[in-house]
């Protein structure tokens, strides 16, 4: 019978998971701002395009959370913790803060492009400095910026002239 106390908590070495939570960390706080801003904007929509903006703000709400998701279980599995509670997201998002109360969807739609653009700087850097330290979690990254990249081309093309 193995000793349960012997199997250590994941095969990678401590240091390089160690550093995939230093980037990924960040990546987590940025999308859980972004999905709680995307969903505060959705409620809050107006204009000639109401419905499909805010159909549209759904499905970014939706991709953030599931990325932040995808992130957040590569730092666990790793065998380290990760704090995406409320007030940490708050304190540590790199995020623009979202105009209170009813918007027109042109300025919904410019902050939360804003949003994701922050989140993008936040997501490249991870995808970078993950190239050689750990592969994997490179992947995670890889995925949500081309995830973040096709979101933003959706809403971008509700308030282009060309």
């Amino acid at each position: 019978m193995t000793d349960i106390k012997a199997v250590p908590t994941t095969s990678v070495d401590p240091d390089v998971a160690s550093g995939a939570a230093q980037f990924l960390g960040p990546v987590v706080t940025d999308l859980t701002a972004l999905s709680v801003d995307g969903k505060q904007a959705h409620w809050h929509v107006r204009g000639a395009n109401f419905q499909a903006v805010h159909e549209l703000l759904d499905l970014v709400v939706d991709h953030a959370r599931e990325w932040a998701d995808t992130a957040a279980e590569r730092v666990v599995a790793l065998g380290l913790p990760l704090d995406a509670r409320v007030q940490t997201v708050g304190a540590k998002a790199t995020t623009p803060t979202l105009t209170a109360g009813f918007q027109q969807s042109d300025t919904v739609i410019a902050e939360i492009i804003a949003a994701i653009d922050a989140t993008l700087v936040t997501v490249r850097t991870a995808v970078a400095e993950l190239a050689e330290l750990d592969p994997v979690s490179q992947d995670v990254a890889i995925e949500i910026a081309r995830g973040l990249d096709k979101d933003r081309w959706f809403l971008f093309a509700h308030i282009a002239t060309k």
